[in-house]
């Protein structure tokens, strides 16, 4: 099986770390992200990986080219300038009829075998793994009619939102939609995909999810990678 990891990011939010270091090298427990990442797929039994990278790129080489435990085949594209998170397809020549793609800043238990799994079955173009997110409105929340009468009231609502993982599967025919040589991101993907009605699933997981993009997730990654660390390396 085939995977591509998305390593090409600055990661501006987690400034000043990332002077230093790209995000996907930014050390968690004993091992930094991309690693726990590669050793997760590595056990699902994937054994080629392609990694896209940008910024720092010769720093995320040299580490992976200096690790010898991994035993997986990885291969490089590099972005000269920034190509959104979909728009790296492109240079990769090699794709498989059925892919994984994901953020390489991404700590999850999620069941990649079960992803991919339903994305075949539902015979979809692109499948994309979800978690639900809730919002707490801190104000009360009137509801009206077109006449600006109130027909109802909630105070400090919360609400669900099932929002996109940074973990995907597509099927090569995807590559349809994007467009070559120039910038395009996953929400530029979704509006094509949808506006053509094409089969577009979610994968809708109940685990563990954390994008480590911003200070206070990334410390809050540190603390749980280690309590909860046979969740993350089987």
């Amino acid at each position: 099986m085939q995977a591509i990891i998305l390593a090409g990011g600055k990661g501006r939010r987690l400034m000043p770390y990332t002077t230093v270091l790209p995000k996907p090298l930014m050390p968690i427990g004993d091992y930094p992200i991309l690693e726990v990442i590669l050793r997760q797929l590595k056990h699902c039994g994937f054994e080629r990986v392609t990694i896209s990278t940008g910024y720092l790129h010769e720093l995320i080489h040299a580490y992976l080219d200096s690790n010898k435990t991994l035993g997986l085949n990885i291969s490089y594209v590099h972005e000269d300038s920034p190509l959104g998170t979909i728009g790296p397809l492109r240079l990769i020549d090699d794709l498989d009829d059925t892919f994984l793609v994901m953020n390489g800043d991404i700590l999850t238990d999620i069941k990649y075998l079960d992803l991919i799994e339903s994305h075949r079955r539902n015979k979809a173009i692109a499948t994309v793994a979800t978690y639900q997110r809730d919002v707490n409105i801190d104000f009360g929340v009137l509801e009206k009619d077109e006449n600006r009468k109130i027909t109802a009231f909630r105070e400090k609502p919360t609400f669900h939102f099932d929002v996109s993982m940074g973990v995907y599967v597509f099927s090569k025919k995807v590559l349809d939609y994007v467009p070559e040589g120039e910038p395009f991101g996953f929400d530029q993907l979704m509006y094509a995909l949808t506006a053509k009605n094409e089969a577009v699933y979610s994968y809708p997981h109940t685990g563990y999810w954390l994008d480590i993009g911003r200070p206070d997730d990334y410390a809050r990654s540190i603390e749980e990678f280690e309590r909860y660390k046979d969740r993350f390396l089987p």
